[in-house]
């Protein structure tokens, strides 16, 4: 008789609790219908895209990406109005990561109604920010500020905790599997490697600044989540490495502090546990989308 505990039901439990979170009521047939339909791909079994979007470092990636969006006051002022982030949160998650699924993994033809859905919304889009400046989700240049913030946040966040850190030519490759996706949904000239990555986010230096607005979201998403009691350790673990993860430059614009060697010391090998545990407990639903039992 072993004395070692048997974790399966365990890790079940929290990874069905999670992946129900992020992805929804429909995640397991969405999921099904996403890896189990036929068809080509935009990308390959060896694309560094999949690499970096099935790992859980998307999950501080993810909010770290929110965070630097935010610093543009056109994009903070569409989402305050039309996204309804803070009624409903998780809703939210669930279309962006389906969305992800979809163009990451899905047949060709999927992905591309995807992004025409979200192109058909942009269109719709439309207002005026509290500077008096009018804004409009499909602008080519609000499209690509959005567009590079998050591709440079996940990158950041699977350079840092990925299980498997990309090499100069996969991170090269990575933003170039994701300008096939921006082109899609209408950035006319979006960056194809590193170096046109970093060259575009320091063009928009001058437009970006922490609105009112911006410093609130961040107090929401990092303060006040809609998380329930039993998730606040792991999530406020994820949080803080959000923020450490963020250019200097934003963090100070948001009011947010950092102390580097609290960073070194606590923050990141906090991070790396919290992404390590949700890797473990993610582990069969990987393997099942692996040998087609979706």
């Amino acid at each position: 008789m072993s004395l070692i505990p048997d974790l399966a039901p365990l890790r079940d439990q929290i990874g069905e609790a999670i992946f129900s979170r992020v992805a929804g009521p429909e995640g397991v047939r969405n999921r099904a219908r996403i890896h189990g339909a036929p068809g080509p791909r935009w990308f390959g079994p060896e694309r560094p895209v999949r690499r970096v979007h099935g790992d859980a470092s998307m999950f501080i990636g993810g909010l770290s990406a929110l965070l630097l969006q935010s610093l543009h006051p056109l994009a903070m002022a569409a989402v305050a109005a039309h996204s309804g982030f803070r009624g409903d949160p998780w809703g939210r998650l669930q279309r962006t990561s389906t969305f992800l699924a979809v163009t990451t993994y899905g047949p060709a033809d999927r992905a591309r109604e995807a992004c025409e859905r979200v192109r058909a919304v942009h269109e719709r889009v439309r207002g005026t920010a509290p500077d008096g400046r009018a804004y409009a989700a499909s602008d080519p240049r609000l499209l690509c500020w959005v567009h590079i913030a998050e591709v440079d946040s996940f990158l950041r966040a699977h350079q840092r905790y990925g299980a498997r850190p990309l090499d100069e030519a996969g991170c090269d490759g990575y933003v170039a599997d994701m300008a096939r996706i921006a082109r899609e949904l209408g950035v006319p000239d979006p960056p194809t490697d590193r170096a046109g990555l970093a060259e575009r986010l320091a063009s928009y230096r001058e437009e970006l600044r922490a609105t009112p607005e911006a410093r609130r979201t961040a107090r929401y998403l990092l303060l006040n989540p809609p998380v329930p009691l039993v998730a606040r350790l792991p999530y406020g673990a994820v949080a803080a490495n959000a923020v450490a993860l963020l250019p200097s430059w934003a963090s100070r614009a948001l009011w947010l502090p950092r102390l580097p060697v609290a960073e070194d010391l606590c923050v990141r090998p906090l991070g790396s546990a919290v992404t390590a545990g949700i890797r473990w407990a993610m582990a069969p639903a990987r393997e099942a989308v692996r040998s087609g039992r979706v």
